[in-house]
């Protein structure tokens, strides 16, 4: 049973001080775009599928912590709407990591109390990956500990068009008007509406942009971006992101 207060090994490997880490004051909802697994592969003169396979393991590691430390949703961005555009060998191996992935770690899953989610748009993505991740939904529906939300064939424009599609048809219907629309309003028809706005944003890899994810939702979010790519991120850098987090002051506008 953890207690309270933690010590932590720091994500600086050139350092030795430690960080602790408030276990009452753990962001509810972590999003993370796992980026990097190409150059990855790259730098170690292997093909860039090799990095997606070691980015899978990574995943297992960082949902395994995060549901330990009390995160209740986790949010990973697994394919974009604009990942299409890659080499289609490579697409082709994306699509068969949730069926590979969910094969070899549901059921320590479904032993840790995971409720596994997918938001994003269903069409082009192929039958057995679907097929995989739907069954893994069922199968963890019941289940009441993290939220393990995978972003797959996501991209927010399109979300957040959809959204704005749905309310219009229900003005038109009359299930409300036009004047009753709020910011409040137009959240709940956003994907992750049932798991609130993500407190915390990880992307790994260096690079310093958001990529089209969940921007409605990451309006006051905290950015956490490492140069880490994402085979090599570990649970202790999550630990480092979250420390962070807690030592930065939410005002949301305020003073």
């Amino acid at each position: 049973m953890l207690n309270k207060l933690t010590n932590l090994t720091k994500l600086n490997k050139n350092s030795t001080e430690e960080v602790q880490l408030d276990l009452s004051r753990v962001p509810n909802h972590v999003a993370v775009i796992m980026d990097g697994n190409g150059r990855w592969a790259k730098k170690r003169g292997l093909p860039r599928i090799a990095g997606h396979r070691e980015g899978m393991k990574v995943v297992r590691k960082v949902v395994k912590r995060a549901n330990q430390i009390g995160v209740k949703a986790l949010t990973m961005y697994a394919f974009s709407t604009e990942n299409w555009k890659r080499p289609k060998p490579e697409v082709e191996f994306i699509m068969k990591l949730p069926e590979q992935f969910l094969l070899t770690y549901l059921p320590e899953l479904i032993e840790e109390n995971v409720q596994v989610r997918i938001m994003g748009e269903k069409e082009g993505i192929p039958s057995y990956t679907l097929k995989a991740v739907h069954e893994a939904v069922e199968r963890t529906k019941m289940n009441n500990g993290l939220i393990l939300n995978f972003a797959l064939n996501y991209g927010s424009r399109y979300e957040i068009t959809q959204a704005v599609k749905r309310l219009s048809s229900d003005i038109e219907q009359g299930k409300f008007t036009s004047e009753e629309v709020d910011e409040q309003k137009l959240g709940s028809y956003m994907m992750s509406n049932e798991i609130g706005d993500p407190e915390l944003l990880i992307r790994t890899s260096g690079e310093l942009r958001l990529s089209n994810f969940m921007l409605w939702q990451l309006a006051y979010t905290e950015l956490w971006f490492t140069d880490i790519y994402w085979p090599d991120f570990k649970e202790t850098d999550l630990d480092q992101a979250i420390y962070d987090y807690q030592n930065r002051g939410r005002r949301f506008g305020g003073v």
